[in-house]
C-alpha cells in the first residue's frame, strides 16, 4: 500500500510540475479601447521551448477602428517596425509583410475576439533588449512594454 502511495504522489507531482512548466511558458494579456495593453513588461524563461502569447480584446470596438495585436521586435526596431507596418494596412495586421525584424506577432483583433501567436524563445539572446507592442496605425507609443529573457 505504501508503495502504491509513493507511486500515486510522484504521478502526481510530475503532472502539476508540467502545469507548472506549461504555465510559465504561457502570458495571457488584454487590450482595451483606451489603447492600454493590461502588462507593461513580461519574463520568459529561456528554459521554454516554445512560448505563447495570447492577446484578448475587452473593448467594444471593431477591429478596423480600434484593434489590437501583439508584436515583438529588438527595442532598436520597434518604431521602423511599427512605420512600416502602418503603410502595409489592416489586410497585413500592421506588419509589414516579410519584415526580418518582427520576431513574432499576432493577428490583429477587435472586440471581443482573442488571438494567439506562439513562437521559439531561443532565438531571443538572455539579457537583450525587447520590446513588445501594437502596430496599429499610432498605437505603439502608448502600448507597449518590456520583454526580458531569463
Amino acid at each position: 500500500m505504501n508503495a502504491v502511495k509513493q507511486v500515486f504522489s510522484i504521478g502526481f507531482l510530475a503532472l502539476i510540475g508540467s502545469a507548472v512548466q506549461a504555465e510559465e511558458c504561457s502570458i495571457t494579456i488584454d487590450s482595451t479601447d483606451q489603447m492600454r495593453f493590461d502588462t507593461d513588461a513580461m519574463t520568459i524563461p529561456s528554459s521554454c521551448e516554445e512560448y505563447t502569447v495570447n492577446l484578448t480584446h475587452s473593448g467594444n470596438m471593431a477591429k478596423n477602428v480600434m484593434g489590437h495585436n501583439w508584436v515583438l521586435s529588438k527595442t532598436s526596431d520597434l518604431q521602423g517596425v511599427a512605420m512600416d507596418g502602418m503603410s502595409a494596412g489592416l489586410d497585413n495586421d500592421y506588419i509589414k509583410p516579410g519584415d526580418e525584424r518582427v520576431i513574432a506577432h499576432t493577428k490583429i483583433i477587435g472586440a471581443g475576439e482573442t488571438t494567439s501567436v506562439t513562437f521559439d524563445p531561443s532565438v531571443l539572446e538572455v539579457g537583450g533588449d525587447y520590446s513588445f507592442f501594437c502596430s496599429f496605425a499610432g498605437h505603439y507609443a502608448l502600448m507597449k512594454g518590456t520583454v526580458t529573457v531569463e
